[in-house]
């Protein structure tokens, strides 16, 4: 505590003192009843809702990784996140309405509103208990682990483990009390300060004087480090002779036009899913839901990552000898270089702000889980309200434990955890786009897509050297086949589910055509060739803000000109398009 001054620590504390009192002032709303504790009564406006997805995926670990993809490889090693861009965007435009036309509490629900039979009951059930709890328990667990190297290196003076535990325990009693409600007001809250907080940092770090006496950033490293997209080679993802960041065309081409739609990732979820459906799932109606996720990409694609880009640059003019495994480190080592006192404890209360908005919404979304889909579907079915909020609230404290547990026993590095879920959900997201759009697929398609994928990653790391993100094409298409096998070979769900839940979400599309013939008082979305065009001017919109405020910032105006233009009239296009919308039908 050595290196905190008083000003320092005034900073810390206060953050501290208004998330509790944002906790307490929502903590009897939340009582009221598992919809206002879970889904805010579904009355979030847009904005908080989209601010709460951003601020969530805006955890600890998040601009340590992006600054060593940038130490590593150059800005260009950022496109292993990029390519999600494309299913973010079909998030928005095809998905955001539907889920919240579903009118359920969790996106768990909806297996049995889609799915019928004993197979669908299992499937909610599992994915209950196996998302709800193991699962999360390893998101959290490397957040904590990320949050627990900034304490090492910030503060050398407080024991990394015992605040660790405090922080979660912490986290845990103020979204325990307060609801997604709570949880909402102060992700936006920690949203400003952590963007805010690294902002300064950037400036900061770009005029420190191991910058500056280098000449700036682009004197002081080779030209390849600001590449915005790799080179391609025909021998592997290597270095090139040129030093520049050499990426096999096979390896992007899995991340960019197979990655984004094929592999379950947290925040990510092919179609939506988890928190982020939670949050869409939360929205006033189906415009605050669209409008929600819609602000959510463009965020957490074109705002966030340029200063945590900017800092992994510094970080290899200042610390060039750091070893390649410890390349995320710089990030925190530039943080204890440059920050003077004062700013040192807004950082650090900036971090604390994205590391507790993820804790405090992944234990609110895992809690939900295992009360509405497993505790409240299977064990106590017929309790009141409020012993419900009282049963979160206890599980929402077991499941922070458990994940301390797998932080400090189970957990060795962020990047192995990673990888292992990107590759064990390859080919789930067929499935998990598709069961809204297709009426042959059943509960076994689900399963079978949830178990393929694992059997196929075993076998190719016990028996093959194919690596991440080669080994995708692999995982994906044994997967999709199998799931196509199964599929046929079992009964399709009953008729009277699927025109159940053609009812609800009025889907539309020609692979629903069996099932609405039999319902022609019901008017299915029939929009699909304009949503196709607002995805596509979508992921125009957001590459051409994210490159063009990359340009301005290094002084290529003409070419960030260029990049805004695109952007407006892609913009353009789809404002066109929705403000024309019947929101009602979605015609």
């Amino acid at each position: 505590m050595a290196q905190l001054t008083y000003l320092d620590l005034a900073f810390i504390v206060g953050y501290m003192l208004l998330t509790l009192a944002v906790g307490l002032y929502f903590s009897s709303r939340a009582s009221e009843n598992v919809g206002e504790f879970f889904l805010s009564g579904r009355q979030l406006p847009w904005w908080i809702a989209g601010t709460g997805m951003v601020a969530t995926t805006f955890a600890a670990d998040t601009p340590l990784a992006v600054a060593g993809f940038v130490a590593r490889n150059g800005i260009a090693g950022n496109w292993v996140w990029w390519t999600f861009v494309s299913g973010g965007m079909l998030t928005v435009f095809f998905f955001a309405r539907l889920w919240r036309r579903a009118n359920i509490l969790t996106d768990l629900e909806f297996i049995e509103l889609r799915y019928s039979g004993r197979a669908a009951t299992f499937l909610r059930g599992f994915k209950a208990v196996y998302f709800g709890l193991f699962i999360n328990a390893v998101i959290i667990g490397w957040v904590n682990l990320a949050m627990y190297k900034i304490i090492r290196i910030m503060t050398p003076g407080l024991n990394p483990e015992l605040t660790i535990v405090g922080l979660v325990i912490f986290t845990a009693i103020y979204s325990g009390m307060s609801g997604l409600w709570g949880v909402s007001i102060t992700d936006a809250v920690q949203f400003i300060i952590a963007m805010g907080g690294c902002i300064v940092l950037a400036i900061l770090a770009v005029n420190s004087p191991a910058v500056t006496a280098a000449g700036g950033l682009k004197q002081a490293l080779p030209a390849w480090m600001f590449d915005f997209f790799p080179t391609w080679s025909h021998n592997g993802t290597d270095i090139s002779a040129t030093g520049a960041y050499a990426l096999p065309f096979a390896s992007f081409a899995a991340m960019a036009f197979v990655q984004w739609w094929s592999s379950w990732y947290p925040g990510a979820e092919p179609g939506g899913g988890g928190y982020i459906a939670q949050r869409m799932m939360s929205a006033k109606d189906e415009k605050h839901s669209l409008l929600a996720t819609l602000w959510f990409t463009i965020a957490h694609y074109c705002v966030r990552p340029w200063p945590w880009i900017i800092v992994g640059l510094v970080s290899l003019v200042m610390f060039p000898d750091l070893p390649a495994d410890q390349k995320e480190d710089g990030f925190v080592h530039v943080m204890n270089a440059v920050l003077p006192p004062g700013l040192k404890g807004l950082l650090i209360a900036a971090f604390l702000a994205a590391y507790m908005s993820t804790l405090s919404t992944h234990l609110n979304w895992g809690t939900s889980y295992l009360i509405n889909d497993f505790y409240k579907r299977f064990l106590k079915t017929g309790e009141d309200e409020r012993h419900y909020v009282l049963v979160s609230r206890i599980v929402t404290a077991i499941t922070a434990i458990f994940a301390l547990y797998i932080t400090f026993f189970v957990l060795q590095t962020i990047t192995g955890a990673w990888e292992f879920i990107i590759q064990c959900g390859a080919g789930t997201g067929f499935v998990l786009i598709m069961r809204w759009f297709w009426w042959r697929l059943n509960a076994w398609s689900e399963i079978t897509s949830m178990v393929a994928p694992i059997v196929a990653f075993t076998v190719i790391s016990l028996f093959t050297k194919t690596t991440f993100p080669d080994s995708l094409f692999i995982i994906v298409a044994f997967t999709i086949v199998c799931t196509l096998a199964v599929t046929w070979l079992t009964p399709p769900t009953d008729r009277s589910r699927l025109e159940s839940f053609y009812r609800t979400t009025r889907v539309g599309g020609i692979l629903w055509k069996p099932v609405a013939k039999n319902l022609p008082d019901v008017v299915g979305d029939t929009g699909f060739p304009a949503l196709f065009a607002d995805w596509f001017f979508g992921i125009v919109l957001v590459y051409s803000v994210l490159f063009g405020t990359g340009k301005l910032i290094f002084g290529e105006t003409m070419w960030a000109l260029g990049y805004y233009a695109a952007a407006a009239v892609a913009g353009f296009m789809i404002w066109r398009d929705l403000s024309r919308r019947n929101w009602k039908t979605f015609e």
